[in-house]
């Protein structure tokens, strides 16, 4: 895939995870939600209203020759293979399969409760189509302790917490790690779930510091997050609404720590994190987070090992913290995934208008 600041101290709740099993059939996904990819060209795709998550094998070959996308109105070409028409689709997620370049895209088909879910594949050639779960034999994992399924405020407020039970995912040597809210005490969650999909042992609690707002976090989801080493030691990079980006050591995240996460940036407030990468370029590495209200945000990796942490208030919209650059000629962007070591897949467009997914230099 894939993959999302503020500054209180949140709590995160590393949770043991339900059973797992093998199933078949087409009515897999009860939502659409994250997607990434585990070794061997296996798709991992999250379904939220389900709390659960279900890998794919995708049969995919090798990559293609063609060595770039571009894809002008993705959204009416998926609204065409489905049936339907543009504005009664919504893309949630994109994920590209390293081995074979392919892109996957998670799609709600309807708006509202009863959105229906499908996943579907663009090939190197542009070719779009649906992937069946009918033959495909998948594994099953079910999230234990998941928000109640039931919106609850009105209007602007009304809100299904279980929509948020799982919010990214991402695969981090031999684990899938999932984001999202539970029911426990604090709500706001990792977890760590060893592949192929097995049961695991209760996890750790998370505290972070969200600087915009001044105090401890303990109920809101992390948004994005990619993991990244710091001096050969994983780590998780994540962002919260409002735009707090924390680092967490994955070495910690054991059964039963109490884990403090440390705010490394404060990202400015009335903004919303929607995607996140990690590329190299010219010897350096570095982030690309997209945002809703603050551009695509190019995030520099020196001095992450010593960075500072933020313990106090940043106010005003201000901005703190590792050092960022906002990419003006990527305008609309609301997904980002690697598609090769030079490029990344994003798709850019306006809200309730044509959609592109293309490849783009990295910057």
């Amino acid at each position: 895939m894939k993959t999302r600041y503020w500054s209180r101290n949140m709590a995160v709740t590393l949770l043991a995870i339900g059973s797992s099993l093998i199933v078949k059939g087409a009515a897999l996904l009860q939502s659409p939600g994250p997607l990434t990819f585990a070794p061997g060209g296996i798709l991992i795709a999250a379904d939220p209203k389900a709390a659960a998550l279900v890998s794919i094998k995708t049969g995919d070959g090798a990559a293609s020759k063609n060595g770039q996308l571009a894809i002008k109105g993705i959204n009416g070409k998926i609204a065409g293979l489905l049936g339907t028409s543009a504005d009664a689709i919504r893309i949630v997620d994109l994920a590209t399969n390293p081995d074979s370049r392919c892109a996957y895209l998670s799609v709600a088909r309807g708006r509202g409760a009863e959105a229906g879910a499908v996943i579907v594949r663009v090939d190197g050639e542009g070719d779009l189509s649906v992937v069946n779960l009918d033959p495909v034999q998948v594994t099953r994992v079910t999230l234990p302790n998941p928000p109640a399924d039931r919106v609850t405020g009105t209007g602007r407020r009304a809100r299904n917490q279980r929509l948020e039970s799982i919010t990214d995912i991402s695969f981090v040597d031999g684990n899938v790690i999932v984001a999202g809210l539970s029911n426990e005490e604090f709500a706001s969650t990792l977890r760590s779930i060893p592949f192929p999909f097995e049961d695991t042992a209760k996890g750790a609690s998370i505290e972070i510091y969200h600087g915009a707002h001044g105090r401890f976090e303990t109920r809101s989801p992390v948004r994005t997050f990619v993991p990244y080493s710091i001096e050969g030691e994983p780590h998780i990079l994540a962002a919260y609404t409002c735009t707090p980006l924390v680092k967490v050591p994955v070495s910690q995240l054991k059964a039963g720590a109490h884990v403090k996460g440390t705010t490394i940036a404060e990202l400015g407030n009335r903004n919303r994190p929607l995607d996140m990468l990690v590329y190299s370029k010219e010897g350096k590495d570095w982030f690309l987070m997209a945002n809703s209200s603050r551009g695509v945000m190019k995030i520099s990796t020196d001095e992450l090992a010593d960075a500072a942490a933020i313990t106090s208030r940043v106010g005003g919209g201000g901005t703190e913290g590792q050092a960022f650059e906002t990419i003006e000629s990527w305008k609309n962007v609301f997904q980002l995934a690697p598609f090769d070591s030079n490029q990344a897949l994003i798709i850019r467009g306006d809200d309730g208008g044509a959609l592109d997914l293309v490849s783009v230099q990295f910057p």
